[in-house]
């Protein structure tokens, strides 16, 4: 027991320093970045920084699977120049047992991730969205989805130029985000309230309009709008959206906390929209502890034995490499996932399986007995 704490402890100091160094590279490039972008706007270096420490949470969280590995590099690199490798291993420790604190530390550190750092990067990413956004002055069309609809803002257009704002509500979509079913636009004037609803039973979005079909316009600017309402069977909207621009007005997986993204995949469901971005992300966060674990049993399998000299530097790039590739593999199998082409559960939870797997086979392969 003292001894799996006292491996825990060096497996979390190497962490945190590994960390702690990629965090602060993060921020000094990202900030670059942020001046080189905004260089226009005159933000200044503390709106920089503002700009980079909101930013950096996601790009960090990204690659906690490799700062694991290069922690587990170090503290195994450590272990075995001060000649504790071999007094834990002469005193009947096998590898496997060595392995258990090291693990069981990085499966906390997954747990603690994905459920503080996960809903600080969604946070974080918002506050950042809604900081550039106010800088450029952009962001003029958003989607929501609501319990029982989905959500819609746009620029109304006149003869190519902007003169009022839409809002749009319908009871469902198509799952590629073209077709709108039961939809509704009420139109905002450029100075005014609301001036004009058009009801749709179906509107198609085609390059730089909405085709609607079974129209009741309705003149909100009449005494009686009901009277004066005006029905047909077609009618064409001029809109500047497109089904990519809808589909990305949900903002990426990460924007949503894992707290809440069974919810949210519920309501894109019920929307009629693909959930399976969403689905893949959440199994992914799920099986991100077990892919840190992995991860440690990779960097074990090459360097907890006992090396000097050049194998060092062999060892070390052999693990590396190995990391390296399974976070590949984890990224493709996230592609594939998101395509629909293997199922979110497979491509969340194989590639930390095989992984460990392959890296298990090479430490049995390696005990002496």
């Amino acid at each position: 027991m003292i001894l799996a704490c006292y491996v825990a402890r060096r497996f979390l100091r190497s962490f945190l320093m590994v960390a702690g160094v990629f965090l602060l590279i993060l921020f000094l490039v990202d900030m670059i970045e942020m001046i080189r972008r905004f260089a226009d706007r005159d933000i200044g270096l503390s709106g920089a920084a503002r700009l980079s420490a909101l930013n950096i949470a996601d790009s960090f969280y990204s690659i906690l699977p490799l700062i694991t590995v290069l922690a587990a590099i170090a503290m195994f690199l450590n272990l075995a120049r001060s000649s504790e490798m071999v007094a834990i291993r002469a005193s009947g420790r096998s590898g496997i047992k060595l392995l258990r604190a090291p693990v069981t530390t990085a499966i906390l550190l997954g747990c603690l991730s994905v459920g503080l750092i996960n809903p600080l990067v969604a946070a974080t990413g918002q506050y950042y969205d809604e900081a550039v956004a106010q800088i450029d002055r952009q962001g003029r069309q958003t989607v929501s989805v609501g319990d029982s609809a989905v959500w819609l803002r746009q620029g109304m257009l006149t003869d190519g130029e902007e003169s009022g704002q839409i809002v749009i509500r319908a009871r469902r979509t198509s799952p590629d985000a073209v077709t709108l079913y039961d939809a509704s636009f009420l139109v905002f004037g450029p100075d005014a309230g609301p001036i004009r609803r058009i009801e749709a039973r179906e509107a198609r979005l085609t390059p730089g309009a909405w085709e609607l079909s079974e129209v009741s316009d309705f003149p909100l600017d009449r005494p009686n709008p009901q009277a004066a309402v005006t029905r047909s069977a077609t009618m064409r909207l001029d809109s500047d959206l497109t089904a990519q621009r809808i589909r990305d007005g949900f903002g990426r997986p990460q924007s949503v906390p894992v707290w809440q993204l069974p919810a949210f995949i519920a309501g894109l469901e019920r929307a009629g929209f693909s959930a399976a971005r969403h689905s893949t992300w959440f199994q992914m966060e799920l099986a991100r502890p077990f892919l840190m674990a992995a991860m440690v049993i990779i960097a074990a399998a090459f360097t907890m034995q006992h090396v000097r000299g050049r194998n060092t530097g062999v060892a070390v790039l052999m693990a590396f490499a190995a990391g390296i590739a399974l976070f590949f593999l984890r990224n493709l199998a996230q592609i594939l996932g998101d395509n629909g082409q293997i199922t979110p559960a497979m491509a969340a939870w194989t590639p930390p399986l095989v992984g460990a797997m392959f890296a298990l086979a090479l430490i049995l392969k390696r005990e002496d007995g």
